[in-house]
């Protein structure tokens, strides 16, 4: 028997089912980790779009490049970045369909210089996959003192030239956004 919704991690094709995610688009994840959230949208994307997947941290660069060749993902570059730099993502302006961040806004300090990136390189109507830890206190993920409430996080995104779309139901211990840049 399944865990109930409540219970689960996120499960990145059932989160991007109900997007507006199509062949050929170009997407940026910021912050990849381990690729879940890549791979789904260099799958989704297809071999005519591509996604730019970017990371501080090497270990979590080689994870993505390693299930991609596995899985015989090819659209997926990997490039070791620091976001919170003016151009951090070294992108050109205006140059994607999609940014995704996922669980990396907590814990950076420069969190609007984050956001200013993601509308930097996006598109005019572009949109950006936003999630972050739910505020409750739970056994997994941060503290709650490092947790961002969402009433926050959609001030943050609004400030940083956003529009709010709706939010993803994505159940666990997280909640999302889909926001538009304007």
């Amino acid at each position: 028997m399944a865990a109930p919704l409540a219970l689960t991690f996120v499960d990145p094709s059932h989160v991007l089912r109900d997007l507006p995610v199509a062949a050929g688009q170009k997407v940026a994840d910021f912050g990849c980790g381990s690729g879940y959230f890549s791979l789904e949208f260099a799958k989704r994307v297809g071999a005519d779009g591509s996604v730019h997947a970017f990371d501080v941290l090497p270990s979590a660069l080689e994870a993505v490049a390693s299930r991609a060749k596995t899985m015989g993902i090819q659209n997926i570059t990997t490039k070791r970045v620091n976001l919170e730099n003016a151009d951090g993502s070294t992108l050109l302006a205006e140059s994607v369909d999609w940014v995704v961040i996922k669980d990396m806004l907590f814990q950076n300090q420069k969190k609007e210089a984050i956001l200013h990136e993601a509308a930097r390189v996006l598109r005019p109507g572009g949109y950006m996959l936003i999630m972050e830890w739910s505020p409750e206190e739970s056994l997994v993920g941060p503290g709650r003192e490092l947790r961002i409430a969402p009433e926050k996080l959609q001030s943050m995104t609004e400030a940083a030239g956003f529009s709010l779309e709706k939010e993803i139901p994505v159940g666990g211990f997280h909640y999302a956004f889909l926001v538009k840049k304007k």
